[in-house]
């Protein structure tokens, strides 16, 4: 045999294998990191002109990549025009998944989308085959650009007569994809640094345009389809009803409980008149649910509004959509299990449907590992870092769940901690994301033996 076919041969069987989409999905999202970091650390992303160094270039790329919005330093004060530039790209592209950014070029240059790209499209927002997806995709491009713009319309015209077209411009549209993407990045630091939105606690018109393009963003492209496809509940998919359900319920029970929990704090809606306690508890209810604006001090929450507010950025938003966190049809079908096998039932149903039985098991293996997680992260935090555990678990529930709110907890993290959560963020946008979809569009392998069934004791 020559040279060349034992060449030939010894690269056939030591060339890489195929790249599945979902690893196609946590390289490029790895991609997008380290090129915002590089950006970062150039002199011109700074305001004072001097290179933040890569570690916090690293983590700030990280968290608005992964659309968290946990941050080392204030966004205004330390970043220049350049700097908050490539954050704010950063934030959309990772907030919309880079197909969306691919798709758009795709579709600029009018080019036949073939397999391999309907596969990583399908897989990037979270559905189960390719039927519709380029229409699909195609929704989330469009319509996504049209409430941005909408809420960046809002907001500019309420800045307008205080900070003149170019400033209020910037706000308005800064504000609004930060918001819609659920990432929490604010340029407030101007007013206030590190205040993020306490200075407009007594604003309707910028809390609750905020709110509302954080919801819109945290339901999911699925939902969006249905909502305008079908209009009517009655017609609505048992996805798109239990997303809209569960969100409303959640968005009501968390503003009830911050409200009863917080009322006569003297650090948080204390000091406010009713009307300004019921649209901040409203606002803190929705933020929650992954977006990580805060217009009260989360470091002065009581211990008890903490862990409702841990609960609350656990569960997420939607699936397919610009949320992190658990997302809230897999928090639904473990209640459902449990109520189910509560009273003796084995099977999962809603709305006059049964849940296979997999996908309760999936949603198991989330939920454990996402708790098995966030306490880990909680103790090593608190262990090298001069913070209390609860602020430490606080701090490792909201990268995990890319929400972006902190307890304060963030300005003393130590370097491994830092490191720590800048690998929670990634999981928590990527991790989360590849391991969901490889339940739905993965081969499962098939048991080739079984060992003899035993019985054990449980509960």
């Amino acid at each position: 045999m020559s040279i060349h076919s034992r060449l030939f041969r010894y690269w056939s069987r030591k060339r890489p294998k195929a790249v599945t989409p979902t690893k196609h999905i946590a390289v490029a999202f790895a991609l997008i990191i380290l090129t915002g970091a590089l950006l970062l650390t150039l002199p011109i992303a700074s305001r004072d002109g001097v290179s933040s160094g890569f570690r916090p270039a690293l983590f700030t790329a990280t968290s608005a990549t992964c659309v968290t919005g946990l941050v080392l330093y204030d966004t205004f004060t330390q970043w220049s025009g350049f700097g908050q530039g490539v954050i704010l790209a950063l934030i959309e592209i990772g907030g919309l998944g880079f197909m969306s950014a691919a798709t758009l070029v795709i579709f600029s240059l009018r080019r036949k989308i073939g397999l391999k790209q309907r596969m990583v499209m399908a897989q990037a927002l979270s559905l189960n085959d390719l039927e519709g997806v380029v229409r699909l995709q195609r929704l989330v491009l469009f319509g996504s650009l049209g409430v941005e713009g909408i809420g960046a319309l809002i907001l500019m015209l309420r800045f307008l007569p205080e900070m003149g077209f170019v400033t209020a411009l910037w706000w308005g549209v800064f504000h609004s994809i930060s918001a819609f993407c659920n990432a929490g990045f604010d340029v407030f630091g101007c007013i206030t640094p590190g205040a993020s939105l306490m200075e407009f606690q007594s604003d309707p018109v910028v809390l609750l345009t905020l709110a509302a393009l954080i919801v819109v963003g945290g339901l999911g492209f699925l939902v969006w389809e249905d909502l305008v496809t079908k209009r009517k509940f009655k017609k609505f998919s048992v996805y798109t009803k239990l997303v809209l359900l569960t969100t409303l319920a959640l968005i009501l029970s968390g503003w009830v409980l911050t409200c009863i929990l917080e009322w006569n704090n003297p650090d948080t809606l204390g000091p406010m008149s009713v009307g300004d306690k019921l649209l901040n508890g409203l606002f803190q209810s929705v933020t929650l649910r992954t977006a990580g604006f805060a217009a009260i001090d989360e470091g002065k929450l009581t211990d008890s509004s903490k862990a409702v507010s841990m609960a609350l950025m656990l569960v997420g938003g939607s699936s397919g959509s610009t949320a992190g966190g658990l997302k809230t049809v897999t928090f639904v079908v473990l209640l459902l299990f449990v109520a189910a096998r509560a009273r003796g039932r084995e099977t999962v149903c809603a709305f006059k449907r049964t849940i296979p039985q997999r996908q309760v098991l999936d949603a198991m293996t989330i939920g454990l590992i996402l708790l098995m997680l966030a306490m880990f992260g909680g103790i090593f935090i608190s262990a090298t870092s001069p913070v209390g555990f609860t602020d430490a678990l606080f701090e490792a529930v909201s990268a995990l769940a890319t929400v972006g709110l902190t307890a304060g907890a963030t300005g003393a993290l130590s370097v491994p901690a830092q490191i720590l959560i800048i690998l929670y963020m990634y999981f928590g946008r990527v991790g989360v994301l590849t391991i969901s979809l490889g339940f739905l569009m993965g081969n499962r392998a098939e048991e080739r033996y079984q060992y003899a069934s035993t019985s054990l004791l449980i509960g």
